[in-house]
């Protein structure tokens, strides 16, 4: 009997010992790491998206020598943007580019102030650009940001016709044509 007695005793003293060593590599506090990936985003559009082909038109004068007058400036479109850029100090810009000119016809676009329907650090638009084939800076030091989808929000886009003899413009060069040209918007750093 005082055999297993002692091998009880032994048997609890291992599972006690055993227990105890389980428990012995808590402490009051432990940690664990959580991963976390932020992309980076340069997403750029046109509100609104069902209707952002506009049509502008020169209208005929009614009196002898007279010019053509230019349509009326066209306020329609938004430009939305949405940029995480690739670091700290980066930033991104919009660039606009016409893919042909019409001749003798100065197509202008200025964007307004951001409406202030997003977030971050909004770009700031750089006035009144007359379009060409080359890309061009339109807005610039686009932080971190987002402004809001769709009409009323991000920067309104306004849109004139010269033909005036500014810019590049020559009233000279002009004849009678129908003329569709595309306006292109990119956003990068």
């Amino acid at each position: 009997m005082k055999r297993i007695t002692y091998l009880s005793a032994l048997a609890v003293f291992c599972f006690t010992m055993a227990a105890g060593t389980l428990h012995a590599q808590d402490t009051n506090s432990d940690e664990h790491t959580i991963g976390i990936a932020i992309p980076t985003v340069a997403l750029v559009d046109i509100e609104p998206e069902a209707s952002k082909n506009i049509t502008m038109n020169f209208v005929a004068p009614t009196e002898a020598g007279m010019p053509i007058e230019a349509p009326t400036a066209n306020a329609d479109l938004w430009l939305n943007y949405s940029v995480i850029p690739s670091g700290s100090t980066a930033t991104a810009t919009v660039t606009v580019s016409l893919n042909a000119l019409i001749p003798g016809v100065d197509i202008d676009v200025i964007a307004g102030a951001d409406a202030g329907g997003g977030d971050g650090n909004m770009g700031t638009p750089l006035g009144s650009v007359t379009l060409t084939e080359t890309g061009q800076a339109f807005i610039d030091n686009i932080g971190a940001s987002y402004t809001g989808d769709g009409e009323n929000n991000g920067h309104q886009l306004t849109y004139s016709l010269d033909v005036s003899g500014g810019g590049t413009s020559d009233y000279s060069a002009l004849f009678a044509s129908d003329n569709t040209v595309i306006v292109t918007y990119t956003i990068s750093e």
